[in-house]
């Protein structure tokens, strides 16, 4: 699944771009998770302002209303002037005077939903839960700690749940509790105040360097223009199961959690 820095490098690649731009067309195919919530005609000649990013969806920006993309499990995004005929897996496509936007999700679990605003009740339900961004000036230390304490869960669930911080998906939760020295069982609320800030800084650190490789490629995805991203090769545990810890050499272990894969070193990650 496309996690967080897989989002922002795919905002990245076609923001600028895309940017001030006139809806000329859009085509809907097969069904996505959510239905699109308005007849797409009504957004010919829509202009489009930017795009932003909340968590894993992308705020495309319109001059009025916008428009939330999730990749779902799959999902990825292109862009550019002259595509392809859409394929069998290709599902949505705004085609603007700058280009074409097109969204491939083999599994259909991704989204394109019209809202009127941040503030209509379907953007409520989708955005409305989510927790702090981590890479912004909002990802506030005192907030990301008192969550933690109301928090008896093991600290890889609590992550995982998105609702104290947003967007530390599986392979990064993993990754960021091995450079803060966490084992990922540790109950939520028992991270004491300094290892609550090493994992703060983790957190901070780990993304910003996935967003900077490209983010990881372990299947399918790709960025806007088809190349893979490469921060899976600088994984200290995600998975190295069995394999030799790079800092004290002691095999990396490999545990199920809420039906997910997680890695740890059972010496560099004693509490």
């Amino acid at each position: 699944m496309p996690e967080l820095p897989e989002v922002e490098v795919t905002r990245r690649g076609f923001a600028e771009r895309i940017a001030n731009s006139r809806i000329d067309a859009v085509r809907v195919g097969k069904p996505l998770r959510w239905a699109l919530a308005v007849d797409p005609s009504l957004l010919v000649g829509r202009l489009v302002c930017g795009v932003r990013r909340r968590g894993k969806y992308l705020l495309v920006d319109l001059d009025a209303g916008l428009l939330l993309m999730h990749l779902g499990m799959s999902g990825s995004l292109r862009f550019d002037a002259a595509l392809p005929p859409a394929g069998a897996h290709d599902h949505f496509d705004l085609v603007t005077s700058r280009g074409t936007l097109r969204l491939n999700d083999p599994r259909r679990f991704g989204a394109v939903v019209y809202v009127e605003d941040e503030g209509s009740p379907l953007a409520i339900k989708l955005l409305g839960g989510l927790g702090m961004e981590p890479l912004g000036d909002t990802f506030d230390f005192d907030a990301f700690h008192a969550g933690l304490r109301r928090r008896h869960a093991a600290i890889k669930q609590v992550l995982l749940a998105g609702d104290v911080v947003v967007g530390v998906g599986n392979i990064y939760a993993s990754e960021a509790l091995f450079l803060a020295g966490i084992r990922p069982t540790l109950a939520a609320s028992r991270i004491s105040r300094p290892r609550a800030l090493k994992l703060h800084a983790a957190i901070r650190d780990i993304l910003a360097r996935a967003v900077e490789r490209g983010g990881s490629t372990l299947r399918d995805f790709s960025n806007i223009d088809g190349q893979s991203g490469y921060f899976q090769l600088d994984a200290m545990v995600y998975g190295r199961a069995g394999a030799p810890c790079r800092v004290c050499a002691t095999p990396i272990r490999q545990i199920r959690q809420g039906q997910r894969s997680t890695f740890f070193c059972p010496v560099c990650q004693k509490y």
